[in-house]
C-alpha cells in the first residue's frame, strides 16, 4: 500500500487513530503509492488546542525574532527545493521545472514575511486635541485556519501561512489529502528553524475536518483556496460563526490578442499559460479572444502546430512539457468537456485525447486541446475545466472583447496583447477583473502586491499575501490618550533628599 502519511501537531509528527484514509496515486501510473488519514474531529481538535496554546506566547514573541525564523526558513526552502520539487511531482504529476517554480513563488511570500517589523509598524499623530495624541496599531487575530487545493499543494500554503505567523498568530493547515506530503516537510523543515511548538500545525482531513475548524470558536480567522461551490460554503459557514473570511475560488482567464500583438509572443504566452501544469491552476488562462477574423485565423494558423508538439510524459522525463491530470475523477471530467464542446459545434483543432505512454497506460495523460469557434453559451466556455483545454472565442471588435470578459461570472485574472498603449490602459482601467496584464499571461502579483480576483472569485474583503495578507491577519487597535500635565500643578519631578532610588 506504500507510504502513510502523518499529522503534523506541536512540533511533531503524530499518527492518526481515524479508520478512514483516503489514497494517494501516482497520475502517471494510476497506482496507489500513499494514504492519507481522514482525521477524526478529536485529532483537528487536538490541532486546533496546540495552537490556541501557543498563541500568548508567540504573539508576544518580538516581531524582529518572528522575522528570524522566517529568515532561516527561506534559506531552509531554498536548500531543500530539490527535494521538495520531487515530492510534490511525484503524487502531483507536474513536471518538476513546474514544481520548482511552484516552490519559487511561495519562498517570495516568505522573503516578503521576513519585512514583518517594518509591517507592521503603527502610526502616530500628535495634539488631535489639547493636550490630547492618538495611534494605532495591528494586532494579531489569534489562531489561524487554512484549507488549500491539490494543485498547488506548496505554494498555496506558503501564501498563507508565513504571513500569519510573522503577524504573531498561530495557524492549523488543512492541506489536499490528493498530495500532502509536501506540506508535511515543509512544516518539518519550519519547525528546524527555531518556530516553537503548536504554532504551525497540519492535520489531514475531509469535510468533517474542514467543519471542525469553521465551527471551533477558538478559530479567529479562515483562508481558502479552491472551487467556487465550496468557496462560498466556507466562507457563508465560517461568517456565520465570527470568523473572518477569505475565500479564492474558481476561474475563467481571458488573454485578448488585438490585431497589432506580437502574434509570436501571443503563441509562447498561451502554451504556457494554458498548458503548463496541465492547466490546473487558477490563472491559468483558458479563454483566447482574438479581435477580428483575421487576428483569429492566424492565431489558430501559429498556435495549433505548437499545441501538437507539446511533449505529454510523466515528471521523471526531463524533456516533459506537461504531465498527467492529479486523479481518475479529474481526468474523466475533463474528457466529458471535451465531448461537450464538440456536440456543441466547436470545431476541435488539436485533440489530445487517447494519449497512451508505453510503461504509463493507467496514467491520467490528457495531450494540449485545442478549440476555435468556441461561442459564449457553451459549458467549456462558461465553465472552469481545470485541464488542458483552450477554447479560441472570436469578437469582432474590442468592445465585444471586453464585454466577454466583464460579463462572465469570474473575476479572477485576465491580459491584453497589443502594441497600443492607449488600449492597454483603456482595457487595465475598465475591465472588471482583479489581477490584469498587458503583454504578460498570467498576471500573478509578486509576493509583495496582493492576490485576489473580483465577482465570484473571491469572497471576503481581502486578497491574500502582500499587505492585504498583513491587515487580513491582524486587528486594527487605536488608542487616544491624555495626561494631566504635573508641571502647571507643581508637582516634583527630582528625588527627596533621603529617599531610595
Amino acid at each position: 500500500m506504500g507510504y502513510t502519511i502523518e499529522n503534523f501537531i506541536n512540533g511533531k509528527r503524530l499518527s492518526s487513530g481515524s479508520d478512514l484514509f483516503s489514497d494517494i496515486y501516482n497520475p502517471a501510473t494510476g497506482h496507489i503509492i500513499g494514504q492519507t488519514p481522514l482525521s477524526t474531529a478529536d485529532e483537528t481538535k487536538e490541532a486546533i488546542a496546540a495552537a490556541y496554546a501557543a498563541f500568548p506566547k508567540w504573539s508576544t514573541t518580538p516581531p524582529s525574532r518572528r522575522a528570524q525564523i522566517m529568515f532561516d526558513f527561506r534559506q531552509a526552502l531554498i536548500a531543500h527545493q530539490d527535494e521538495l520539487a520531487e515530492l510534490l511531482s511525484r503524487e502531483h504529476g507536474k513536471t518538476l521545472p513546474d514544481a520548482k517554480g511552484e516552490i519559487a513563488r511561495g519562498i517570495e511570500v516568505v522573503e516578503f514575511a521576513c519585512g514583518i517589523p517594518h509591517l507592521l509598524k503603527g502610526d502616530y499623530s500628535e495634539m488631535v486635541s489639547s493636550g490630547v495624541d492618538s495611534y494605532a496599531l495591528r494586532q494579531p487575530l489569534g489562531v489561524c485556519a487554512g484549507i488549500t487545493p491539490f494543485n498547488f499543494p506548496a505554494m498555496v500554503p506558503l501564501w498563507m501561512y508565513p504571513v500569519a505567523i510573522a503577524c504573531g498568530n498561530t495557524f492549523v493547515l488543512k492541506p489536499s489529502e490528493k498530495d500532502p506530503s509536501v506540506v508535511i516537510r515543509i512544516a518539518e523543515l519550519l519547525h528546524e528553524c527555531g518556530l516553537p511548538e503548536g504554532v504551525f500545525n497540519v492535520v489531514n482531513g475531509d469535510k468533517s475536518a474542514v467543519d471542525t475548524l469553521l465551527d471551533d470558536p477558538r478559530i479567529d480567522s479562515v483562508s481558502f483556496v479552491g472551487s467556487t461551490a465550496i468557496g462560498k460554503y466556507i466562507y457563508s459557514r465560517g461568517c456565520d460563526t465570527g470568523k473572518r473570511v477569505q475565500a479564492l475560488c474558481g476561474a475563467k482567464n481571458h488573454l485578448v490578442v488585438m490585431p497589432d500583438a506580437d502574434m509570436d509572443q501571443v503563441v509562447d504566452a498561451l502554451i504556457g499559460s494554458a498548458y503548463g501544469s496541465a492547466g490546473e491552476r487558477c490563472m491559468a488562462v483558458s479563454v483566447a479572444v482574438p479581435v477580428g477574423e483575421d487576428t483569429a485565423d492566424r492565431l489558430v494558423e501559429k498556435l495549433a502546430p505548437r499545441v501538437r508538439a507539446l511533449k505529454i510524459a510523466p515528471y521523471t522525463d526531463p524533456n516533459s512539457d506537461m504531465g498527467p491530470i492529479i486523479s481518475r475523477e479529474s481526468y474523466d471530467r475533463v474528457l466529458n468537456y471535451i465531448d461537450q464542446g464538440i456536440e456543441k459545434g466547436a470545431e476541435l483543432v488539436v485533440d489530445g485525447r487517447d494519449i497512451k505512454l508505453q510503461g504509463y497506460e493507467d496514467g491520467y495523460f490528457i495531450g494540449g486541446c485545442l478549440f476555435d469557434k468556441v461561442t459564449s453559451d457553451m459549458s467549456i466556455y462558461t465553465d472552469e475545466i481545470f485541464g488542458p483545454v483552450l477554447s479560441v472565442l472570436r469578437a469582432k471588435d474590442y468592445d465585444e472583447a471586453v464585454g466577454l470578459i466583464n460579463d462572465h461570472e469570474y473575476g479572477n485574472g485576465t491580459a491584453i496583447f497589443t502594441r497600443d498603449g492607449d488600449a492597454a490602459r483603456e482595457f487595465c482601467s475598465n475591465v472588471r477583473i482583479g489581477m490584469v496584464g498587458v503583454n504578460v499571461p498570467i498576471p500573478v502579483p509578486v509576493a509583495y502586491h496582493s492576490f485576489g480576483g473580483w465577482k465570484r472569485s473571491l469572497f471576503g474583503d481581502h486578497h491574500i499575501h502582500g499587505e492585504e495578507g498583513v491587515r487580513f491577519f491582524t486587528r486594527l487597535k487605536t488608542m487616544t490618550t491624555r495626561w494631566p500635565s504635573g508641571i502647571r500643578e507643581g508637582a516634583e519631578f527630582h528625588f527627596k533628599r533621603g529617599s531610595d532610588v
